[in-house]
């Protein structure tokens, strides 16, 4: 139930933020999903995606002392592969874990083939490419610099979702495009790989077997157990002491509240969760629904899911839309008080009084129409929620994709996101300055 006795809203009219872009010296550089993350040591570490075949995405850092970008590594030289002439590693689709000096991410591919208007692990490698080879576990010293590969992905595939049990030592994935669960021992260097989580997951067929796959997991600290959801909406756990994938009875996401959907076809993230995480004064998970918006609060003990609030921004909620990323957004994550949610999500845009439409269908998570980008902030033990207004670069264009989202220790924000540089649109680090959350 949305509790509306507890929830505060701002009576300011919003404003508008002001993005500043920076350009980190990769012009191949394109759309990052989620990996971006503030370090212990105030920096911004972030990766610069590639669609092309030969070279990879760039793992980069963003020092706010010196106001300086700089590319630590390309992806595919720190996975050992640039002489074997495989397909690159494009992108990560992760954020940043860190844990004991070191930050835990992992690779995935950039490049696609396009089969049926849907992103596809290429069948045909290009010039001469042997297939990709999978993605890699990896992890960044923060004092020497050195990189460590971990496991490689089995089946050739990418690492599309990841979370850490930093108490057990664990890593956790989704591959994709099939959708394996993969346990990462640290201790012992072991990779398990456990069947497929959602039927062949986005390596299906629409309408019989596709099911698009979850981008975000949990673990419950206290027992260890991983928690991820399903397009039909299904929550499924696992439980590193039975080291089996079970379904989560009592609970699910099939909710009214967050739409209709067909699971087996593409072009949504159906009833998954969009993005979750574990909110220990409370020992609940915070999830939002990406289509919807809707910010819920899920118990895994009881286990029950609750309503709290639609986190959308406020031209969004009165004109009853969902945001134009086919997806929903990934930029949502707790900032650096731990009680504070930061949202980066879609306002819809007005010319002559009529709102500005996208297309109605598209097969993969990508932009339906043109919008405004938002900040939404929403403090957990008081239920405020506020809407910052939308976001403008200085020459007052649009950021676009933004799937990303970091806090500094000084309450910035950090996205990645598109803009146009030397006459070439790239997607790169974008700070968004903000006074405060409230």
């Amino acid at each position: 139930m949305i509790n509306y006795e507890t929830t505060v809203y701002s009576i300011e009219a919003p404003a508008s933020l002001i993005a500043y872009p920076y350009y980190s010296g990769f012009p191949l550089a394109h759309d990052t999903y989620n990996a971006i993350t503030a370090g212990s040591d105030g920096r911004i570490y972030y990766v610069l995606s590639s669609e092309s075949v030969e070279e990879g995405g760039k793992l980069c850092v963003y020092d706010p002392e010196t106001d300086q970008t700089r590319i630590i590594a390309d992806l595919t030289e720190a996975c050992g592969e640039t002489r074997l002439g495989t397909i690159s590693q494009g992108k990560s689709h992760v954020r940043f874990y860190e844990h004991a000096g070191k930050l835990y991410f992992a690779t995935h591919i950039g490049y696609y083939e396009m089969i049926d208007g849907m992103e596809r692990l290429p069948v045909q490698s290009p010039n001469g490419r042997k297939p990709y080879p999978g993605g890699l576990f990896l992890a960044y010293d923060l004092q020497t610099g050195l990189i460590d590969k971990l496991a490689t992905a089995p089946h050739g595939e990418g690492i599309l979702t990841m979370t850490i049990d930093r108490k057990r030592g664990y890593l956790y994935g989704i591959t994709w495009p099939t959708g394996y669960f993969v346990q990462y021992n640290l201790n012992s260097g072991q990779l398990k790989t456990l069947p497929p989580v959602s039927a062949q997951g986005e390596a299906g067929i629409p309408g019989h077997d596709y099911r698009v796959l979850c981008r975000s997991m949990f673990v419950a600290p206290r027992e260890g157990t991983v928690f991820l959801s399903t397009a039909e909406g299904d929550i499924l756990c696992y439980r590193p002491d039975n080291e089996t994938l079970e379904r989560v009875e009592g609970a699910d996401l099939r909710l009214d509240y967050f739409g209709s959907y067909d699971p087996t076809r593409p072009g949504s993230m159906g009833y998954n969760w969009r993005k979750i995480f574990w909110y220990e004064p409370e020992e609940v998970a915070y999830g939002i629904h990406g289509n919807s918006g809707y910010l819920f609060r899920f118990d895994p003990h009881q286990p029950h899911i609750e309503l709290v609030e639609r986190l959308t921004s406020e031209p969004s909620r009165r004109s009853g839309m969902f945001d134009q990323f086919s997806y929903g957004y990934l930029g949502f994550q707790l900032g650096p008080d731990g009680k504070t949610i930061y949202y980066l999500t879609g306002g819809p845009i007005y010319m002559d009084g009529r709102r500005v439409k996208g297309v109605d269908q598209i097969a993969k998570g990508a932009a339906k129409g043109l919008e405004n980008l938002h900040l939404i902030t929403f403090h957990l033990p008081t239920r405020s929620y506020r809407d910052h207004g939308p976001i403008f670069y200085p020459d007052g264009n649009r950021p676009t994709y933004v799937n990303s989202i970091t806090i500094g220790h000084d309450g910035t924000v950090y996205t990645l996101a598109r803009f146009e540089h030397e006459g070439r649109e790239i997607q790169d680090l974008v700070r968004i300055p903000l006074a405060s959350p409230y």
